[in-house]
C-alpha cells in the first residue's frame, strides 16, 4: 500500500512564459510538481501581450499534472507566486477577460508618458519609491480602460496577474492582490500601505475597479470550482515572484541580496525600511505581513531573452547549445552586446535604447558571439549591484535562481565580473517554494519559521557555489569596456 502523503501546500508559480505547480512539506521540500507554458504575443513592435485566460488554463493544467496520482485531502492550503507588473482586466459579470493581458515587458505607453515624467516623477517617487515607466502597471492599467471605453465601469475589475488568479480560484468571490504585487503599480503608497488617491488622478484609474490589498500572509479565500482541489482550500499567502524567490533564498537581512535569472533578471537586497531616495535602483515593498519588509530592486528587461534571442541568432536549437558553444572560448574577443530589445531597465532605463552587437572583426566566430551574449547577462546584474553598494554595505554573497543559474560558466562569468561569491539555489522553484514556505508560516509551522537555516528543505542546502577567479586588472579592463558601450548606446538615443 502506498503510504500516506504528509499535510502539503499545493504553490503555484505563474511566470512569463511557464505556470507552474509545485507541492511542498512544511520542512520546504518539493514532492510534486507540474508545469504548463504560457505563449507571448508581439502584434506590434514594442507591444508584449499574453491571453489571460490561457494563463488559467495554464495554471489549471499544472495544478492537475501536479496532483496526478496524489491524495488531495493532504492538502492544507495554497500559495501564489506571480509575474509582477502585468495587467488583467475583466469582467465582474462573466469572468472572462476583456482585452489582452499586457506583459511587463510591453512598452506602448512609453511615449505617452515619457512627457509626463517630470512634472510627476517626484510624487511618484515619494508614494512608491519607483520612477514612472511603462514597465509598471499604471500605465498599462490606464491604456486598458481607454480601450475599454464604452464598457459599462461597474463591470470592469483591473488586477494584477495574481488578483486575476486570486478571482478564479475562488470562483469569483475575491479580488484581492498582495501587497508586494500591488506596489509594483505605481498606485500603491508603501509608506501609508493602500491606495494613493493623488496617483488615481495621476495615471486616471478609478479605485472601483482595482482590487483590495491585503497582507502577503492574509487569507486570500478559498477554492471553488478548481478542477482537482478540493472546494474550500484555503489561500493562504501571495506574493510577487521575485518578492517570494527574495524569501524563499533566506535574504532577509541588509548585506545579503538574490538575482532571478528569467525571461529579464531581478537583482534585489534588502532595505532596512522606506527612504524614498532618488535612486535609478529604487526601494519597493518586498513582502508585508506584520510589518512591511523592503528591498532595493533593478529589473532587468532582457537576461534570458537575450540569450535565446542569440541562439536564434546563431541558428542553434536554444540556450543550451549557446552556452556550449561559449565554453569553447576564454572570452568575447572584444565583441559586447547590449540587450536593448525592448530599451533598458535598471539602472540606465531608457527605452529608446536599441539592441547593438559591436566589436567583430575579421577574426570573431560565432563562439564569441555566444560569450558576449553571456556577458551581457552578468555586466547587466553587476551595473545595478554597484548601484546599490554606492551608499548600502558591500555585498559579499548573492544568492542566484531561475532557468539560466542552469549555466555554470554564465555563473562564473558573474562572479569573475562581479567579484562576489555566487550562490546557485539547486531548487529550481524558488519562487513557489518562497511562497510556501510563508504559507507554512501563516499555518504556524516549525518549518515555516526557519527560512534562513540550512536545515532539510532549505532551498540553499547543497548550493553549487561561484567564487572570482580574474585579477582585477582583467575585471576592471572588461566592465570599462561595457561601461564603454552602454554609454555609445544610450548617447545614440539623445541624437537627434
Amino acid at each position: 500500500m502506498k503510504p500516506a502523503d504528509p499535510p502539503l501546500v499545493l504553490s503555484l508559480d505563474q511566470g512569463t512564459t511557464n505556470s507552474k505547480a509545485v507541492l511542498v512539506t512544511d520542512s520546504g521540500r518539493v514532492v510534486g510538481s507540474g508545469s504548463a507554458p504560457v505563449a507571448l504575443f508581439h502584434p506590434r513592435p514594442g507591444w508584449v501581450e499574453q491571453d489571460a485566460d490561457q494563463i488559467w488554463s495554464s495554471v489549471v493544467q499544472a495544478i492537475a499534472a501536479c496532483l496526478k496520482d496524489r491524495e488531495p485531502r493532504s492538502l492544507v492550503g495554497m500559495t501564489l507566486s506571480t509575474q509582477r507588473e502585468s495587467v488583467v482586466a475583466w469582467s465582474r459579470e462573466t469572468g472572462g477577460a476583456l482585452a489582452p493581458l499586457l506583459g511587463w515587458q510591453d512598452r506602448r505607453t512609453a511615449e505617452e508618458w515619457g512627457p509626463r515624467i517630470t512634472d510627476a516623477d517626484d510624487l511618484v517617487r515619494s508614494r512608491t519609491g519607483l520612477q514612472i515607466d511603462a514597465m509598471f502597471s499604471a500605465p498599462k492599467m490606464r491604456w486598458l480602460l481607454d480601450h475599454l471605453a464604452g464598457h459599462p465601469v461597474d463591470d470592469i475589475c483591473v488586477g494584477t496577474v495574481d488578483a486575476w488568479l486570486v478571482w478564479r480560484l475562488t470562483d469569483r468571490t475575491q479580488h484581492a492582490c498582495d501587497a508586494g504585487n500591488a506596489s509594483r503599480t505605481l498606485l500603491y503608497d508603501v509608506k501609508e500601505l493602500g491606495w494613493a488617491a493623488d496617483l488615481l488622478e495621476l495615471f486616471g484609474v478609478p479605485a472601483a475597479v482595482l482590487p483590495d490589498v491585503l497582507a502577503s500572509n492574509a487569507n486570500f479565500g478559498q477554492t471553488r470550482a478548481v478542477p482537482g482541489v478540493p472546494d474550500g482550500l484555503p489561500i493562504i499567502a501571495v506574493m510577487a515572484d521575485s518578492h517570494a524567490a527574495l524569501f524563499g533564498q533566506g535574504c532577509t537581512e541588509v548585506g545579503t541580496a538574490k538575482a532571478t535569472y528569467g525571461t529579464g533578471t531581478s537583482v534585489m537586497a534588502p532595505e532596512a525600511g522606506f527612504t524614498g531616495r532618488r535612486s535609478p535602483v529604487p526601494t519597493t515593498l518586498a513582502w508585508l505581513t506584520d510589518r512591511p519588509m523592503y528591498a532595493r530592486e533593478g529589473n532587468i528587461l532582457s537576461s534570458g531573452a537575450a540569450l535565446a534571442w542569440t541562439a536564434r541568432l546563431l541558428g542553434l536549437p536554444g540556450v543550451g547549445e549557446l552556452v556550449a558553444l561559449a565554453g569553447n572560448v576564454p572570452d568575447s574577443g572584444g565583441v559586447t552586446l547590449v540587450p536593448g530589445f525592448s530599451g533598458l531597465g535598471s539602472p540606465h532605463w531608457n527605452r529608446d535604447v536599441r539592441a547593438r552587437l559591436t566589436g567583430m572583426t575579421s577574426g570573431t566566430a560565432p563562439a564569441h558571439v555566444a560569450r558576449a551574449a553571456l556577458e551581457a547577462v552578468a555586466h547587466q546584474v553587476c551595473d545595478i549591484v554597484e548601484v546599490i553598494e554606492a551608499d548600502s554595505p558591500r555585498l559579499t554573497l548573492l544568492r542566484a535562481d531561475g532557468g539560466a543559474t542552469a549555466a555554470p560558466l554564465l555563473m562564473q562569468i558573474q562572479a569573475d565580473l562581479l567579484d562576489t561569491v555566487v550562490e546557485v539555489a539547486p531548487v529550481a522553484e524558488v519562487s513557489a517554494v518562497g511562497a510556501a514556505r510563508l504559507g507554512w508560516q501563516t499555518l504556524g509551522a516549525p518549518g515555516g519559521n526557519s527560512i534562513s537555516s540550512r536545515g532539510a528543505g532549505d532551498v540553499r542546502a547543497g548550493a553549487a557555489v561561484f567564487s572570482p577567479s580574474i585579477g582585477t586588472v582583467e575585471r576592471s579592463q572588461r566592465r570599462d569596456a561595457w561601461r564603454e558601450e552602454i554609454a555609445s548606446a544610450l548617447n545614440q538615443t539623445s541624437k537627434p
